[in-house]
């Protein structure tokens, strides 16, 4: 080998040598410069949604900008569609490291013979890069950014994680990001379960999302469409006859809305929870769409102007299944933007049964027992029937199925209306009187402004034997108990009123004794209501207008009832109420006790008629220690003094057994706690004490 081939050979390999190095050196500095890239955070804003119990959607709310960018995860997402989405834009995908060499490379080959861009060389990490930075692509060096920032990502994050990004944030037109905003807005579907035709449709879609939008260009949004599908069946993603019938399938020419069930109700969650990306709510949203259809139907036969709110809810564990606060969200003629389940209105006669609980419970009258409707004059106030008529002398039952005004202010009169009212608060109602003043008799006939909310959460204690329950509109922990858990009424009492109510005449679309319900109707025509319960659920009704202008002859029976047993009959097969507890007092009217033969006197409770008995023994308020703690079962003596035998006793309701013409008796409690003892001599006069038994 000569010198001159010693020379170049050297230089050969020096040249190399640099070369190698040069490349090395590169190698690093760009492997330096992806691993000091601080790529933009997959952490983007999206819409807020409110779930029902089932975690279907009932309203998604938009971001910050006005833009509906639904999440989404690979778990909700049809297995076709994502087969299609790869092979069209990133087949290579799993495999690359957020560039792909052959696909550049063959863009590339594809631009210089065709003079034009045949198929892009971006992937979806690139794409996903563009779409967090928003940088220009078009010159080369928002290209080779968007390269290093996908090299950047797939180092950072799993390719579930990357491609889930993609999928929330890929545009389809107008304020649409995402596939889940593009699906419900194009489709009217949830992407989980897509047919060819659509899998293909928010696939190609992306790629030219103005261009291709299907209410703008149908056609075009159609071409696009077969393509993929053309892509889909060569690649066996699909087979011929799938492919045909989706090339045959019409794309929609329209966008849809989005889901906007119980808006009221899903905007106060929203408000109550800001900083919450999911609100789950305790509705059922097949039955929140057909109350509200029905509220919407209901409103517009009975007029312009007026709007209906309905509620319902399961009494066993208050959670509500259906809140529906107006006929309407964007009826300006009917005020749809109120919530009527929240506003207070006169509740008209749906607090009677409260007071025939109450009497019930203090042993003043029995359903069988008889009473007086005629005029009355109660200290100046004298109540009329809705019908300025009156029935003379009817039962205890019948006066509360006819809602008759005077024997219900008969009855308020002798157990005291702040009674009823500190019952009311104890079931969770917040009950408002005019101008703060104290109750008085007007209260029972609707003298008081409270909500349907509120009426609903009274009639689900009457429900649960008087036991009250907290209404929730959030799964999660229920809410304790309102009142500290003290009873709204005794559990004979409740179930007595319970089927009271249950053989209320029923409005003509009902069966007699399919619902124990109440209505009322509000003074001036202004509120008219329907409240009921069966053994399992609880609803409300509301009919009026939100201004509170009258409305003239709307009536509780004729425009609310019927609406409550189509929303029963919504509900499902209807429940059967609960058997009678022990100790009922189940007897005719010929049966009962004399003093509970006819209701006559008058008393407030904890005191004695005039010239009527007195309980003696133990006064009202009183603790006595009996040992009950220890377990033992000790007689507690009664004495009464003044009235005429004979007596009539009652613990809570619940006759005691006793010889009627002797002035003392005896009760066996069951346990420590409270009762409330009751006596009626026999012309009527009562007198009642409650004490703490320990």
């Amino acid at each position: 080998m000569t010198a001159t081939h010693t020379r170049i050979l050297l230089l050969a390999a020096l040249l190399a040598l640099g070369t190698a190095t040069g490349l090395f050196l590169g190698w690093r500095w760009f492997e330096a410069l992806i691993e000091t890239a601080q790529p933009p955070s997959l952490g983007v804003p999206t819409s807020v949604l409110v779930l029902d119990r089932n975690g279907r959607l009932l309203r998604p709310f938009s971001v910050a900008d006005g833009r509906w960018r639904l999440p989404v995860t690979l778990a909700d997402l049809d297995p076709t569609y994502l087969a299609m989405l790869l092979a069209w834009e990133d087949r290579r995908f799993h495999g690359h490291a957020g560039v792909d060499p052959l696909a550049l490379a063959r863009a590339g080959a594809q631009l210089l013979t065709r003079g034009r861009i045949v198929s892009g060389g971006s992937t979806l990490t690139m794409q996903l890069a563009r779409l967090l930075d928003g940088r220009s692509t078009r010159d080369p060096g928002g290209k080779l950014h968007q390269a290093l920032t996908a090299l950047a990502l797939e180092r950072r994050h799993s390719k579930d994680a990357i491609l889930g990004a993609y999928l929330t944030l890929a545009p389809y037109g107008g304020n649409l990001e995402g596939v889940r905003a593009a699906s419900l807005a194009w489709l009217g579907k949830e992407p989980r379960r897509l047919t060819p035709a659509e899998a293909a449709l928010l696939v190609a879609l992306p790629q030219a999302p103005e261009a291709r939008r299907p209410d703008r260009d149908p056609q075009a949004a159609r071409r696009a469409r077969d393509r993929v599908l053309e892509r889909a069946l060569a690649l066996g993603i699909i087979d011929q006859q799938a492919a045909q019938a989706a090339r045959a399938t019409p794309v929609p020419s329209a966008r849809r809305p989005f889901p906007l069930l119980a808006p009221h109700l899903a905007q106060r969650a929203r408000r109550a929870q800001p900083q919450a990306g999911e609100i789950h709510l305790t509705l059922d949203a097949a039955l929140q769409s057909r109350l509200e259809a029905l509220a919407t139907e209901r409103a517009a036969a009975l007029g312009p102007a007026v709007s209906v709110a309905l509620l319902a809810a399961d009494h066993g564990s208050g959670q509500v299944l259906a809140s529906v606060g107006s006929a309407g969200l964007f009826d300006a003629d009917r005020d749809g933007f109120i919530d009527m389940t929240r506003a207070l209105r006169s509740p008209g006669s749906t607090l009677k049964p409260l007071i025939y609980g109450l009497a019930f419970e203090a042993g003043l009258a029995h359903p069988e027992s008889l009473i007086e409707d005629r005029p009355t004059g109660f200290g100046g106030y004298v109540p009329a029937n809705f019908d300025r008529g009156f029935q003379g002398t009817v039962t205890v039952r019948r006066a509360l199925q006819l809602s008759l005004n005077v024997p219900a202010v008969k009855l308020l009169e002798a157990v005291g209306p702040a009674r009823l009212v500190a019952r009311l608060r104890r079931a969770g109602a917040a009950p408002v009187l005019p101008d703060s003043a104290p109750p008085g008799l007007a209260v029972g006939l609707g003298g008081v402004g409270i909500s349907l909310q509120d009426l609903v959460q009274v009639y689900a204690a009457l429900a649960r034997g008087g036991a009250p329950v907290a209404l929730t509109e959030t799964l999660g922990p229920g809410e304790p108990p309102p009142g500290g858990g003290a009873r709204v009424l005794e559990g004979r009492a409740a179930w007595t009123l319970a089927s009271v109510l249950a053989g209320t005449p029923p409005p003509a679309n009902a069966a007699p004794g399919s619902l124990a319900f109440k209505t009322g109707t509000s003074y001036g025509y202004r509120d008219a209501w329907a409240i009921g319960f069966d053994g399992r659920h609880v609803a409300g009704v509301w009919v009026g207008r939100p201004d509170g202008a009258p409305v003239p002859g709307l009536a509780g029976i004729e425009a609310a009832a019927p609406i409550l047993v189509d929303l029963f009959a919504r509900l499902g097969p209807i429940a059967p109420l609960s058997p009678p507890p022990p100790g009922v007092l189940l007897a005719t009217h010929a049966q009962l006790p004399p003093p509970l033969r006819h209701v006559e006197g008058r008393s407030s409770a904890g005191t004695a008629q005039a010239g009527g008995p007195e309980i003696a023994y133990p006064p009202d308020g009183a603790r006595i220690d009996l040992g009950l703690g220890e377990g033992q079962l000790v007689d507690l003596v009664l004495k009464v003094r003044n009235g005429t035998p004979p007596f009539a006793w009652f613990a809570n309701g619940a006759p005691i057994g006793q010889e009627p013409f002797a002035r003392t008796a005896r009760f066996t409690p069951d346990g420590p706690g409270f009762v409330t003892l009751s006596v009626v001599d026999g012309r009527g006069g009562a007198a009642r004490a409650s004490v703490f038994l320990e």
